[in-house]
């Protein structure tokens, strides 16, 4: 069976008008993004709260100082460096959506982590990579919400995965 093309869409805070807009954008991929997705988990050391983050300020800096009182968890004899995030629970969704761009690495996992689908670097960087029927379910969703969908998403490329022979090849 042949891999669907995957598009690329940068999603930087900057890009947006308002912080808020990108969290509204997450909100509504991890929404309709369930059913594709096993694990969402964030960096939960030294988080900070992004100066374009308008709303929501105190509540979010709230969520990042219970955060830092966690215990982090013990896998074996190594401390694991992530936290996860229940999709199903609503309010979990909302703190994940809010504190992913606080993080030094946020990342939406499929099933078994083979493809990542959303991921956030050094809080500076953030990128979805959507194969073609998520991205077409996830653009009708924006749309039937309310949300424009910006326009370098809209002309972005998709590509098709090179052969599985021929990964790892410059």
């Amino acid at each position: 069976m042949a891999e669907e093309a995957v598009t690329t869409l940068r999603a930087e805070l900057g890009n947006f008008a308002r912080a808020e807009v990108a969290f509204a954008l997450l909100e509504t991929f991890l929404d309709v993004a369930g059913p594709w997705v096993e694990e969402v988990v964030l960096d939960p050391r030294q988080l900070l709260l992004p100066d374009e983050m308008t709303d929501d300020r105190a509540v979010v800096r709230q969520l990042i100082d219970e955060l830092g009182r966690e215990p982090l968890p013990k896998t074996g004899p190594f401390t694991a460096y992530e936290r996860w995030f229940d999709l199903t629970d609503e309010q979990a969704r909302w703190d994940y959506t809010r504190l992913a761009y606080c993080s030094r690495s946020a990342t939406v996992w499929s099933r078994g982590r083979r493809t990542t689908y959303f991921e956030v670097v050094d809080r500076s960087r953030a990128t979805y990579w959507l194969p073609d029927s998520l991205k077409e379910q996830y653009f009708d969703r924006l749309a039937a919400n309310g949300w424009a969908i910006p326009g370098d998403w809209l002309a972005a490329v998709p590509k098709k995965p090179k052969p599985w022979w021929k990964r790892g090849r410059l």
